[in-house]
Parts: C-alpha cells; sequence; structure tokens
C-alpha cells in the first residue's frame, strides 16, 4: 500500500513522546521527576467548569454550526483589542479545537506545494511537520543562545527567499521563554513592508503568562501589516483547560475566508458547552494572575537554583514556564545529556535538538511544585559536581 508521502516521512512529536515515556517512568519508579511536560499543575478554575456542567445539564451537546459561538467570537475580538490593541472583529475570528488546529488550518489553507514557510528556531516541536504536512517546504531561522535568541532584521533577510509565502513566530517562546519587545516587532513590521507577498502567523498561545518588568507585543497591533496577520490563541496553558481542547485564530478578509473553507470541511464545529465556559473563561482575571504569580515565584527559585550549579546556564524566562538548561558536558550532545540527566538524577526534561538547536540544551517545565523543583534541582546539582570532579 502506498501512503501520503507528505505524512509518512514526518517525524513523531518529540515532547508528546519524552512526555509518555515520563508516565511511563514514573509507573515503575516514582522518585523520577517529570518535568518534560508542556501543562500547568492547576486544575481549570471553578466558574468554567460550573459554566461547563450547567450548559451540559440544559442539553447543549448538539451541533453548533458556524465558526463559533456569536458571543464567544466577540468577547474574544474584544479581549484582542482591548489587551492586545488589535483591531480584529468577531467576524474574524474561528473557534478551533485547540491552538495546534488552528496553526494547522492558516498553514494548510494558505501554502502551495512548493512554497517556504520560515519558522524560529528554537520552536515548537511540531512547526515543521506541519508545514510539511501542508506540502509547503519548512526553512528555519536559527536564533543563538549566545544573542539571548534576538530577532533581528539579519536573520530574517538571511532566510526569505522569492518562494517564502509565511513566516512563523511564537512569543511568548516554547521553550526558550523569550517574549516579543518593541523593537523586535518593530523589526518584523519592517520586514513584512519588504516583503508584501508573505503572511505572518503569530502563535501568542502562552501570552497571559508574562512576568514582571516584561511586555508581549502583537504583530496585528500594528495596522500597517494587521491584514496579512494570522493571530493563533486558546485557553490551554494560561487557564488551564488543556484537556479541553479549544482555541481560536483570528485573520481578516479573503485570509480568514479560505481557513473557514478548510475548517467546515474537517471540524464541522467545537462542542457548544465548551465554548460557552470559554466565554466565562476570559473573564477569570483573578485565577489567571494567581497562576501567572505562582509561576513567576517557581521561576525565580528554580532557575536560581540551576544557575546557581557549576556547568548550568539558564536565563531567566520571560514569559511561559520553561527553563531552557545549557549543559556544559563534554562529548555529549543535547539528546544525550537528557538521557544523562534522567539516568543519573531521575529527572525528565525534553532534549533542545526536538526544538531545533545545536546547543547541549534540555527543556524543563517548571509547571509543577516547587517541592519537585527544588528537589530536582539539587539532584541535578549532585550529579553536576559528580562530573566535575571525574573530570
Amino acid at each position: 500500500m502506498e501512503f501520503n508521502q507528505n505524512i509518512l516521512g514526518l517525524q513523531p512529536s518529540r515532547s508528546m513522546t519524552f512526555m509518555v515515556k515520563a508516565k511511563q517512568l514514573q509507573a515503575a519508579d516514582p522518585e523520577v521527576i517529570n518535568l518534560s511536560g508542556g501543562e500547568p499543575d492547576f486544575d481549570t478554575p471553578m466558574p468554567i467548569r460550573e459554566e461547563a456542567k450547567r450548559w451540559l445539564d440544559a442539553g447543549y451537546t448538539h451541533y453548533t454550526i458556524g465558526p463559533g459561538l456569536p458571543e464567544l467570537r466577540e468577547r474574544i475580538a474584544r479581549k484582542l483589542r482591548e489587551e492586545n490593541g488589535c483591531g480584529y472583529k468577531a467576524d474574524d475570528i474561528i473557534v478551533t479545537p485547540g491552538g495546534k488546529f488552528a496553526i494547522y488550518l492558516a498553514v494548510r489553507a494558505a501554502v502551495n506545494p512548493g512554497d517556504e514557510v520560515m519558522f524560529l528556531e528554537p520552536g515548537w516541536v511540531s512547526y515543521p511537520s506541519i508545514i510539511e504536512a501542508s506540502g509547503a517546504v519548512p526553512v528555519p531561522v536559527r536564533l543563538r543562545f549566545e544573542d539571548g535568541f534576538a530577532l533581528t532584521a539579519e536573520k530574517l533577510e538571511q532566510a526569505v527567499t522569492p518562494k517564502t509565502k509565511m513566516l512563523i513566530v511564537n512569543y511568548p517562546n516554547n521553550p526558550t521563554g523569550r517574549v516579543l519587545n518593541r523593537q523586535e516587532a518593530a523589526e518584523l513590521e519592517a520586514f513584512l513592508l519588504r516583503h508584501p507577498d508573505v503572511l505572518l502567523l503569530s502563535d501568542e498561545m502562552y501570552e497571559r503568562i508574562v512576568f514582571s518588568g516584561y511586555e508581549n507585543v502583537s504583530p496585528a497591533a500594528f495596522a500597517s501589516v494587521a491584514d496579512r496577520v494570522i493571530t493563533v490563541n486558546g485557553f490551554s496553558k494560561s487557564v488551564a483547560m488543556t484537556g479541553w481542547r479549544i482555541g481560536y485564530l483570528a485573520a481578516s478578509g479573503p485570509l480568514r475566508a479560505v481557513i473557514y473553507k478548510l475548517f467546515q470541511h474537517t471540524v464541522s464545529c467545537v462542542s457548544g458547552f465548551i465554548m460557552k465556559a470559554a466565554t466565562v473563561a476570559l473573564d477569570c482575571t483573578a485565577e489567571i494572575e494567581e497562576m501567572r504569580k505562582s509561576y513567576e515565584r517557581r521561576r525565580d527559585r528554580f532557575i536560581g537554583d540551576l544557575n546557581a550549579i557549576e556547568g548550568v546556564t539558564c536565563a531567566y524566562p520571560e514569559g511561559a514556564f520553561y527553563a531552557w538548561v545549557k549543559f556544559d558536558l563534554p562529548g555529549m550532545d543535547a539528546a544525550q545529556a537528557c538521557e544523562f540527566i534522567l539516568n543519573e538524577a531521575k529527572v525528565v526534561g525534553v532534549p533542545g535538538d526536538a526544538y531545533g538547536t545545536d546547543d547541549c540544551c534540555v527543556r524543563f517545565s517548571f509547571a509543577t511544585e516547587e517541592s519537585e523543583l527544588i528537589k530536582a534541582a539539587e539532584r541535578i546539582r549532585t550529579v553536576m559536581e559528580r562530573v566535575g570532579k571525574e573530570g
């Protein structure tokens, strides 16, 4: 039998693979600490759960034909205007079963075979696979650890070609924790103005998890390029709704229309009772802030403990809930370092090469109890001290 070659050639998701492996290891050995997953350790806030139950009890379980409930799309558009400075209207919003599918819809609807799609590295593991599954060519824009993963015009211009159809950016970034600051956002705007045929997909899934002293800029806030920006966001990370599978994209005019055609022929709609609950989620500002503050406290402790270890370097993330940790382990690449830390310290991370880097880096999630993070850092310290003595 012959299968679709684009799909057949895809690599499995490395982050999902390590999450499964971590659960298997924990089942066999309770001492294993799992810092591999990209999932909040909080319960979904009670007002959201109560709203979902209310509509379930009311029998709201049938098709909700269209791009999403009008009241939810209105609320999302208001959020994007008030919090992000974007000029989207309710008619620009499509509610999707998770942010990942929103990205797939946008890429698949926009590209033709042979088109090139630029994306930033280190970056989320699924971007190149989604691009390949859509028949396009992934083109990485490699940002450097030594430069603090700064986004520059030079880096972008080195990767763009006449075949470039789209650029994907993700801020706050998974895995580095960088946010898109004003200067870099201006660089993006200027790049799009120099290349009027290039679309921008802005993945902002972590934009409500930004730490004190930082601001994350939404590219669609720039009126000069807003009609070419697709903004993707959702509820999984900021409101601890990973299992609910609800996200959204915002795009204007013909761009939104072609994406919606594909939406109609794939998922038809999102569950009505979940959309009712998501409308409430956007107003859970106190719960969102409580979670953000908790992540910030964990960040401060965990990153501080890691940086106190000889041979370990980690910048304080500006947003999201990941530590992007560089290890000085001569002779080891990222995959070997990750395996070494797992075997010797019983701490599970995800190797940096899964996110597209040659550096000896491992991603650890600090969306877990602080006591576990303290224990993980201490174990890593013990292992690295032993390496230093042996070296």
